[in-house]
């Protein structure tokens, strides 16, 4: 099996409980921080561990799956059992430690960041290099990639819950307050100005693919673009205290000017590009080779080819040179302590419910389309129907598609992330299992192996125009779609960013920053629980600040130490 199962080495160094817990430095495999960070297997193992962090055991603590959730586009969905996907959907909290597996993960993430960034800096690598230069680019390469990795983990925290404890040594109190919304992103800001300024500027053809996955300096950069427009946009506009610069820890500040200039280095300089078509981004456009068709015959029709999600030189696909940062996942197994939680469970949880169509495989139903998505959509956009699977189509493969089977029913589902089969020698089965030769548990719902794009170049391309007020990225990206150039304005940005990348967990906080979540759930109309007619409406309550609450756990456990968010 091809699949790089990094994130499952040495999970357990360093895990702290929660972020009020010391850490612990001892463990049952003897490793500790004295005796670890020695050798370059040794950081290996380690930084496995940081990436491990990003995994959540609870469903609503992944950040993609409570994103879209929240979000105005995707409806609860599910069962008549699903009720906390309609809480949530709904701006309700299904219990108090909803959130609790983000908060705590993260801070793993950040205990095993720390340990990393402070040990490698006073190690000597030189002996298992060939040279002094390759041991040196190693390690700026590891405390860049960690200072990356804590400012991703801070970031997560930030965007779900404002404010938050700042731990940034091993030995640091661990019962601090929670810091303002404005050092908090300081924090954020500093560790991806250094990691920009620590990792080497490899382009990513010279990247083995033992390293797909990880990240480098072209990610910081994009994230610092996203970082910057987030928190800016936030200041102004929920907490109407206008800026346009980024702080900094000790004072400093990034404006339009610095970050524009980071986006420059990164489109100038990576490697990264547009792939051809849109639509083979996604897994439905895979060429089963073995059988001679496409997955989908609306695909052959298009004559789509998957790019693929191992990087440049894949085993399947034609290399995609637009993704820039992913989380990887694997296939399960139920005796693995983790459970589903190294699997998409955002394809399993949002793919059609009670219903098996070839090439469409059956999930839970959540997160169901809201029609006005499909309505808005000029239909001359080839993204349409390359983002959502509309029911009862032909040339769809939906045809047979038989409803009342869930709630929040519209007849429309997310295509990007959806489970996939397609026929094989032996019979229908998860498209995953014969593309890396599995043979281990078959289950639905242990076989989503798709990789969930965190970053890709076209979001750096919109961003830039954002941030540059030009449309050449948004032209850029419509004309990969084939739609004719557009003057640049924010609500072309606005429109861009919601078909360009509909469902990929981003449109929430873009709803947020730039302050359109007061006002965007002011629709409602009709659609199927259960096969009863219903009607649908959600009301945003401002009051939150599109924040969700503190796990309460951590608020007990700080004693008092913590606030909980407005609103809950």
């Amino acid at each position: 099996m091809k699949k790089i199962i990094y994130f499952i080495a040495t999970a357990t160094l360093f895990v702290a409980t929660s972020c009020t817990d010391y850490l612990d430095s001892e463990n049952l495999y003897g490793k500790g921080l004295e005796t670890f960070y020695k050798t370059p297997t040794d950081i290996d193992e380690a930084m496995s561990g940081i990436y491990n962090a990003i995994y959540t055991g609870g469903i609503h603590s992944e950040e993609q799956m409570a994103a879209n959730l929240l979000d105005n586009v995707m409806l609860g969905g599910g069962g008549p059992d699903d009720k906390s996907a309609k809480w949530v959907d709904n701006f309700e909290d299904p219990n108090e430690d909803t959130y609790r597996d983000m908060w705590v993960q993260s801070y793993n993430g950040i205990s095993r960041a720390n340990a990393v960034i402070e040990k490698t800096a006073n190690t000597d690598f030189s002996a298992y290099f060939k040279t002094k230069l390759e041991a040196e680019n190693f390690k700026k390469q590891t405390i860049g990639e960690a200072l990356f990795m804590r400012s991703f983990f801070y970031f997560r925290l930030a965007k779900f819950f404002g404010g938050v404890p700042l731990i940034i040594k091993t030995d640091g109190d661990r019962k601090v307050a929670r810091a303002s919304y404005s050092d908090t992103f300081a924090q954020i800001g500093s560790d991806l100005k250094l990691a920009i300024e620590t990792m080497p500027a490899a382009p990513i053809a010279s990247i083995p693919t033992s390293r797909y996955g990880h990240a480098n300096k072209w990610v910081a950069e994009a994230y610092m673009a996203r970082v910057y427009l987030f928190y800016t946009g936030y200041m102004t506009n929920i907490e109407q205290k206008a800026t346009t610069d980024l702080p900094l820890v000790g004072g400093g500040k990034l404006g339009a000017t610095e970050v524009t200039a980071y986006l420059n280095d990164l489109m100038t300089n990576s490697g990264h590009g547009l792939v051809s078509d849109f639509r083979n981004l996604w897994p439905y456009s895979y060429v089963n080779k073995s059988a001679g068709k496409t997955v989908l015959p609306w695909a052959a029709t298009n004559n789509l080819n998957w790019a693929g999600q191992d990087g440049l030189t894949p085993t399947f696909g034609t290399g995609n040179k637009e993704t820039m940062f992913v989380q990887r996942f694997s296939f399960g197994d139920w005796g693995w302590n983790a459970g589903q939680s190294y699997n998409n469970r955002l394809a399993l949880y949002t793919s059609i419910r009670g219903n098996q169509m070839v090439p469409f495989a059956e999930g839970w139903g959540w997160c169901t389309i809201n029609p006005k998505m499909w309505n808005d959509w000029p239909v001359t956009d080839p993204r349409r129907e390359g983002s959502i699977i509309k029911v009862g189509e032909s040339s769809q493969g939906t045809d047979g598609y038989q409803p009342n089977k869930g709630d929040h029913e519209t007849g429309y589902f997310n295509k990007k992330y959806t489970r996939l089969e397609h026929d094989t020698k032996d019979g229908k089965r998860t498209m995953f299992i014969p593309m890396y030769n599995w043979t281990g548990d078959s289950s639905m719902q242990l076989t989503n192996a798709q990789d969930f794009i965190f970053m890709r170049y076209a979001d750096v391309l919109l961003m830039h125009s954002e941030i540059t007020k030009t449309a050449t990225g948004i032209n850029a990206v419509r004309a990969r779609a084939g739609m004719p150039a557009v003057a640049y304005s924010l609500d072309a940005v606005k429109a861009e960013r919601n078909y360009e990348l509909a469902f990929e967990g981003l449109h929430w906080f873009d709803l947020v920053r730039w302050g359109d979540v007061k006002t965007a759930f002011n629709d409602s109309f009709p659609v199927k629980n259960s096969g009863s007619n219903a009607t649908y409406s959600v009301k945003y309550r401002p009051e939150t600040k599109g924040l969700m609450p503190i796990p309460e756990t951590e608020v007990r456990l700080s004693n008092g130490v913590y606030s909980q968010n407005p609103g809950w």
